[in-house]
């Protein structure tokens, strides 16, 4: 197991980025791992940007410093990209291939960049698993799982100081009973995603 493990988790408002952040912090604790978690969001409605941190380990910061996180984990890929200063050769980065256009990009009619070049960018930078977490999501019953998805492919990577069996029980323990079929089926699509990725 790692010393330590440095986590970014990146999107925009209203795609669970924060609900990700809290329920990993929460299974940490759940299985008696020191972590550290912080949170920045200029605009915490939908559509504004959203980062969070989460350090595991023998850590005493949240802060995440140039080239040193392990993982980023986006539900947008130009998120993802916004954060590449982070990470280093040996980093992975987890992103859905969906943009999510920010209302900025619409009003002043900025054309958002091509998505195969940004995710051509990141993979000159790290390692990458870009996945379609929204159709996963969607698969298993409700878009709003896409966070979800990711945190099972996150779980794939078995890069996390803990079993994804506690990650998976935090989220149900954490989320709203009536989307436990769901949350369970979004999870376990997003890890089987990875692991058949990290296989090949």
């Amino acid at each position: 197991m790692r010393e330590k493990l440095s986590i970014v988790l990146a999107g925009v408002g209203g795609q669970g980025v924060l609900t990700a952040a809290s329920i990993l912090g929460k299974a940490a604790v759940k299985a008696g791992v020191n972590v550290l978690v912080s949170e920045v969001h200029g605009m915490a409605q939908r559509g504004g940007v959203v980062k969070c941190t989460v350090r595991m380990g023998n850590v005493h910061s949240a802060l995440i410093a140039r080239g040193t996180a392990d993982v980023i984990v986006s539900t947008e890929p130009v998120e993802a990209l916004r954060h590449i200063d982070k990470v280093n050769k040996d980093s992975i980065v987890i992103t859905d291939i969906n943009p999510v256009i920010p209302p900025s990009v619409i009003f002043d009619k900025i054309e958002y960049p091509d998505v195969d070049a940004v995710l051509n960018e990141i993979k000159k930078h790290c390692k990458l698993y870009s996945l379609d977490a929204t159709e996963l999501a969607k698969r298993a019953g409700d878009m709003i799982a896409k966070n979800i998805v990711l945190l099972g492919a996150l779980s794939g990577l078995d890069i996390l100081p803990f079993s994804h069996e506690i990650l998976l029980e935090t989220i149900v323990d954490t989320l709203p009973e009536a989307y436990k079929d769901i949350n369970v089926k979004a999870f376990n699509f997003g890890r089987e995603e990875i692991i058949s990725k990290r296989d090949r």
